[in-house]
C-alpha cells in the first residue's frame, strides 16, 4: 500500500486528475471519419488519431482547471472531497501548471494539422473555460455548453481530416449530448437534493418535473433524427444499403438503459460515468457499433 505523501501516492493523484476514463468522450472526434467510410484509409485514421489525442489533453487541461475552479465547492461534497486537487493530494499551484503544459501543448499539436482544427479547439477550450468559471451557474445554459462541446469535437474531427460533415451527424450529437446533460442534472438533483446549492447553484433553478420533461423531448428527438438519418434516400446512396435502420433498435435500447441508471443509481457520483462501467449499457453500444460497422463497410451490393 502506498504511503500518503509518497511520490506514487502523489503521481497517482495527477493521474486522477486528469481524468483518462473522461477520454472516451472524445471518441466523437472520430464520428467523421467512421461515417463517410474512411476508417481503413490509414492517413485519414493517422490524422483522426492524432485529433483525438489533442482532444484528450485538452479535455484534461479543462477538468483540471474546472477542478480548481471547483476546489471549495467539492470539499463539501460526499464523494468529490475526495479527488485530488480538493483534498490536497495535488496542490492548486502544480495543477494550474499542469493545465497550463495541456493547453500549449494540445493547441500546438492542433496548429500541425489544420488551421480549421485548431480554431475548433481553441473554440472548445474558451467554451469550457466559460463555462468553468461562469455558465456552469445557469441552468440549461450549462447543459447547452455540454452539448456544444460534443458538436465541436465531431467539427474538429472533420477538420482534422478534411471530411465535409453532415447536418445529420451534427443534429445528432447536440442531441444526444442534451439528452446525456439533463440525465446528469436529474440524477445530482435527486443525490444533492437539499444540500444543491451548495454544491452546484445551477441546481436550484432546476425542478424534477422539467428535468424529466427535458429528458423526454431529448430522448424521442435523438431516436427520430437518427431514424429519418438511416432511411434519408441519400443516406441509403451514400453507404449503399437499405439496412442501416435498424442500428436505431440499440439507439433506443441505449437511452433506456441510460434512463434506468440515472432514476436507480443515485448513489453514483455521476451517470455518465456509470454507464461506461455498466455491462448492458457498454453491450448495447458495442453491438450498435458492431451493426453500423457491418452495414456500412460490407453490405454492399456488389
Amino acid at each position: 500500500m502506498k504511503s500518503e505523501g509518497s511520490l506514487w501516492w502523489r503521481f497517482g493523484g495527477v493521474v486522477r486528475s486528469l481524468r483518462p476514463h473522461q477520454w472516451v468522450k472524445n471518441v466523437f472526434v472520430l464520428a467523421p471519419v467512421v461515417f463517410a467510410k474512411e476508417v481503413f484509409a490509414p492517413e485519414l485514421l493517422l490524422r483522426a488519431g492524432s485529433a483525438f489525442i489533442a482532444f484528450c489533453f485538452l479535455a484534461s487541461a479543462v477538468y483540471t482547471i474546472n477542478d480548481i475552479a471547483d476546489v471549495e465547492a467539492d470539499r463539501v461534497h460526499r464523494l468529490k472531497r475526495h479527488r485530488p486537487i480538493a483534498s490536497g493530494r495535488v496542490s492548486i499551484g502544480f495543477a494550474k501548471g499542469m493545465a497550463a503544459v495541456l493547453i500549449v501543448g494540445s493547441l500546438f499539436g492542433a496548429s500541425l494539422l489544420s488551421v480549421g482544427f485548431l480554431v475548433a479547439a481553441a473554440a472548445y477550450l474558451l467554451l469550457n473555460l466559460a463555462y468553468s468559471f461562469k455558465l456552469k451557474h445557469i441552468a440549461y445554459v450549462d447543459v447547452g455548453c455540454i452539448a456544444a462541446g460534443f458538436v465541436l469535437r465531431v467539427v474538429a474531427g472533420g477538420y482534422a481530416t478534411a471530411i465535409d460533415v453532415s447536418a445529420y451527424l451534427l443534429v445528432c450529437t447536440a442531441l444526444l449530448a442534451l439528452f446525456l446533460g439533463f440525465g446528469k442534472r436529474r440524477h445530482e438533483l435527486s443525490a444533492a437534493a437539499a444540500r444543491g446549492a451548495r454544491q452546484r447553484a445551477a441546481l436550484e433553478s432546476y425542478t424534477p418535473a422539467g428535468l424529466e420533461r427535458a429528458l423526454g423531448v431529448t430522448a424521442v428527438a435523438t431516436a427520430v433524427t437518427y431514424l429519418v438519418y438511416t432511411l434519408d434516400p441519400r443516406t441509403r446512396e451514400f453507404f449503399r444499403s437499405d439496412y442501416l435502420w435498424p442500428t436505431t433498435l440499440f439507439v433506443g435500447a441505449g437511452i433506456l438503459r441510460f434512463l434506468q441508471i440515472v432514476r436507480h443509481r443515485p448513489r453514483a457520483e455521476s451517470p455518465t460515468q456509470e454507464m461506461l462501467r455498466d455491462g448492458p449499457f457498454v453491450a448495447i453500444v458495442l453491438l450498435w457499433l458492431g451493426l453500423v460497422l457491418f452495414v456500412v463497410y460490407r453490405l454492399r451490393p456488389g
